[in-house]
């Protein structure tokens, strides 16, 4: 019955051996997964699991946008549009020789059809760059130092994973409103639609008084009108 913000941030992570070895970090033996209490802000929360970054990332390396659209999805609540039909594509010869990725992206932002959204996913998924393409930590990019710093729209600043996510853990409306919508879609079976909304923002206000603790969440699911009532169906033909 933990906080939800331990999902963002947390100072501890359930690891193997493999796994530990991956993140590098020493210490833990055999294929049992334990938790692990952490020795810095590198791991912790689903924002450096190796599978998260791994599925925003290319085959062959990593995406600042990828990366970018998993956070506005699945932790601000604010998906982007879908990119423009005709969109350019980054020249994957350069990326990492001669140029690197924040360089591409920033020639990519020119295009004020781009600009919009880039300016929104390109800065959260430059926070996650210490990560390499299957999510182990690196300080390079290719022949280049990583720049992983970064200014949110809100004003605030940050260099790396650890200060970007305490302050996505420091404001957590956002992740709230998204994970209570996640787990009411799971529990209905359905999509959400417009008039759960008002439901949403009361499950969400509950959990607030409590922390945002798991329970909170699961126990005004079950008592919200859309989780106990059914609409009637229509009359058969």
């Amino acid at each position: 019955n933990g906080s939800i913000l331990n999902l963002i941030d947390a100072r501890y992570a359930f690891l193997n051996e493999a796994l530990a070895t991956h993140y590098g970090i020493p210490g833990v033996m055999g294929p049992e997964f334990r938790k692990v209490m952490l020795p810095d802000g590198k791991r912790g929360g689903i924002l450096s699991m190796a599978s998260v970054l791994t599925v925003s990332s290319y085959a062959t390396r990593t995406s600042p946008v990828l990366r970018g659209k998993w956070v506005l999805e699945n932790i601000l609540n604010a998906p982007p549009p879908p990119p423009p039909p005709d969109v350019q594509l980054l020249d994957e010869k350069v990326v990492g020789t001669k140029m690197s990725m924040r360089e591409q992206l920033k020639l990519h932002r020119s295009n004020a059809t781009c600009a919009s959204c880039h300016a929104r996913m390109d800065v959260l998924g430059f926070g996650l760059e210490n990560y390499d393409a299957i999510g182990a930590w690196r300080s390079k990019d290719g022949a280049f130092d990583l720049d992983a710093s970064g200014t949110l729209p809100s004003g605030e600043t940050f260099t790396g994973p650890e200060q970007l996510k305490k302050i996505l853990a420091s404001n957590p409306k956002p992740f709230a409103d998204c994970f209570a919508e996640k787990l009411l879609t799971f529990a209905l079976g359905r999509g959400i639609e417009r008039t759960d909304r008002r439901n949403v923002a009361a499950i969400v206000q509950a959990a607030s008084t409590q922390q945002f603790k798991l329970q909170a969440f699961i126990v005004e699911i079950v008592k919200s009108a859309p989780f106990q009532k059914r609409r009637p169906e229509a009359p058969k033909l």
